[in-house]
């Protein structure tokens, strides 16, 4: 199913395989139209169906930006994502290791990491196409619930409801870091072209929200609603209230 909802265009596939066939073929597309492509890319169990399916496209000439690190975390961590990143996509296809950008979840000075990253996004000349998916308190990145949206990349205390969601990955709940550095919604929203994933039932009431709910930075992903060109690709089972709603 595929409509168009307000700005967002909706695409919706009955498994999470078939979800990640097309959101491949969307970013695939793009680097094919525009080889030279800055792409902004998202770590954790969503996309990585996406990413086993780009194996075999071009990256030669593409730019990549990662959306956010955890801190402190060492890059060869296995729960770093830079690990994710460099085991899931990177080593894998025929990118320029010159064009990966990760946060560094090793940076002692934290505001200069920032902003070295906000100078590197500019000076690449923007993200063209910006993949997401969404947390469980909605939010984008790691742009946790707060009074104000984030402008620019930045240090951030992690939400309770994102440590639990990610404990998953880690021993225990302890060992999740509890910071990290990411993108503002700033900078995503200057992305050319957003694409925001969702996938599984645990994900419909925030999608529902997200979309259909208050612009408030409690729930950072809200924002997407004023971008002029989203793309919303869900699998059946987190777009359920959603299309009720509709």
């Amino acid at each position: 199913m595929d409509i168009n909802y307000k700005k967002f265009k909706v695409i919706v596939r009955e498994g999470y395989e078939s979800i990640c066939a097309v959101v491949a073929e969307i970013i695939a597309g793009q680097i094919a139209t525009q080889p030279d492509s800055v792409l902004g890319l998202a770590t954790g169990s969503t996309p990585l169906g996406v990413y086993k399916k780009l194996v075999g496209t071009d990256f030669s000439r593409v730019t990549c930006f990662n959306l956010d690190e955890y801190h402190p975390i060492e890059r060869t961590n296995h729960q770093s994502y830079h690990y994710f990143m460099m085991q899931n996509l990177f080593n894998r296809v025929n990118i320029n290791p010159d064009n990966i950008n990760i946060p560094s979840g090793e940076a002692v000075d934290f505001a200069a990491e920032c902003d070295a990253y906000e100078e590197k996004i500019a000076a690449s000349g923007g993200i063209d196409l910006q993949l997401l998916g969404i947390g469980p308190c909605g939010h984008v990145g790691f742009n946790e619930p707060a009074a104000i949206f984030p402008k620019q990349t930045h240090y951030v205390a992690l939400d309770s409801s994102t440590i639990e969601a990610n404990s998953r990955f880690f021993e225990s709940t302890d060992k999740v870091p509890k910071h990290a550095i990411t993108m503002g919604v700033g900078t995503i929203f200057s992305a050319r072209h957003i694409l925001l994933m969702a996938t599984g039932s645990h994900k419909a009431d925030i999608v529902e929200k997200v979309v259909l709910g208050d612009i408030d930075p409690q729930v950072s992903g809200s924002i997407l609603q004023l971008h002029p060109n989203v793309t919303l690709a869900m699998d059946a089972a987190a777009a359920v209230k959603l299309l009720q709603s509709l």
